[in-house]
């Protein structure tokens, strides 16, 4: 397991995450821990969690995957352990707070009570990367960054990361971090992948030039590029299938941006070249998404342990030249395979 260095932080983590947003709901935790265990046993020592997770988000189920994480991460060695998680910040629509009031805002009270909580819920006395769930792209810039320079000086969080944001919200709060000396952001979570590729535009100018990295979620496309949903599939128990039999319009649009003709002849052209290649289509787009220059980690999923074997196979993998090209081509020949959502203009 090859490993990169976390934008200009001491962190370096392997180059594959092992992400959790089903523990709680679609993986029960006996499942999770066995995949825990595997992705480590392989050589993963990088995993990502939020305090909202699991996905699908329910009140009843906030922070029962960071309590799974937890019970887990108490039986190993804890520095041998990356271990990222999220406040949920603002949620576009997507959470609407239980409990807390003001919950979607960051700014220093959220801020400091949602670290201790998530703290609680790992069972742990540090998180060594802290990100941004959703960004607030209010006035609290500052007031953000400071809470978190604070909660960084108490030895409760050591490096600073986004998700789900902007060029422009990337380079405002780096920017804010210049002016006043304030903790700076090193990653960015977003989501890439061989039908959404438009972090290779912009964002990838800001990564590369401002040192940030990116870490890449849903490098499948949500199971779109293992080609489970090809020729009509739904397959029972996924999260597209559930999102349009039995979610809110919020997530029906979701699975259709996902789920449509474009980014399933997308789906079609990547599993016939992984055929010629002889690998799994997940091997291959795992392995596209983790060779980016301003990529440092590529986070992967599973709801089953026997969904990591494939994943877990592009690990040291490096495409030739000759297979770049063949998916620069897909590419070509159907551009932006998946719309853009008006609330994440990356």
């Amino acid at each position: 397991m090859n490993r990169r260095r976390l934008g200009k932080s001491g962190l370096v983590v392997s180059e594959i995450c092992m992400g959790t947003m089903t523990f709680g709901d679609q993986t029960e935790e006996s499942m999770a821990h066995r995949i825990l265990d595997t992705a480590y046993e392989h050589g993963v020592d990088f995993f990502d969690t939020a305090e909202m997770y699991p996905v699908p988000p329910h009140a009843k189920t906030f922070g029962v995957t960071e309590e799974i994480v937890g019970r887990w991460l108490k039986h190993k060695p804890r520095d041998s352990v990356i271990l990222a998680t999220k406040i949920t910040g603002a949620g576009h629509g997507w959470f609407v707070p239980p409990v807390r009031h003001g919950m979607t805002t960051l700014d220093r009270h959220q801020i400091t009570r949602a670290v201790e909580q998530s703290l609680k819920r790992l069972q742990t006395d540090y998180i060594d990367l802290y990100q941004t769930h959703w960004p607030d792209h209010g006035m609290r810039h500052q007031e953000t960054l400071a809470a978190m320079t604070a909660l960084r000086d108490a030895g409760k969080i050591r490096v600073l990361g986004s998700s789900n944001d902007t060029c422009w919200g990337l380079m405002k709060n780096l920017w804010t971090s210049s002016e006043t000396g304030l903790m700076h952001m090193d990653t960015i979570q977003n989501n890439f992948s061989l039908i959404n590729r438009r972090c290779e535009s912009e964002l990838a100018q800001v990564c590369r030039q401002e040192q940030v990295s990116l870490l890449p979620y849903s490098p499948l496309a949500g199971g779109v590029l293992s080609g489970k949903y090809n020729d009509g599939n739904f397959p029972e128990g996924a999260r597209f299938s559930h999102y349009l039999q039995h979610g809110k319009e919020r997530q029906k649009k979701m699975a259709r941006r996902f789920v449509n003709d474009r980014t399933l002849e997308v789906a079609f052209r990547v599993k016939a070249l992984a055929g010629e290649l002889g690998m799994h289509p997940v091997t291959l787009a795992t392995a596209w998404s983790k060779q980016h220059d301003f990529v440092a980690s590529t986070i992967i999923g599973a709801s089953d342990e026997g969904q990591l074997k494939d994943s877990l196979a592009a690990a040291g993998l490096t495409l030739d030249p000759e297979t770049i090209l063949k998916l620069e081509e897909i590419e070509i020949e159907i551009p932006n395979a998946m719309p853009e959502d008006g609330l994440r203009r990356l």
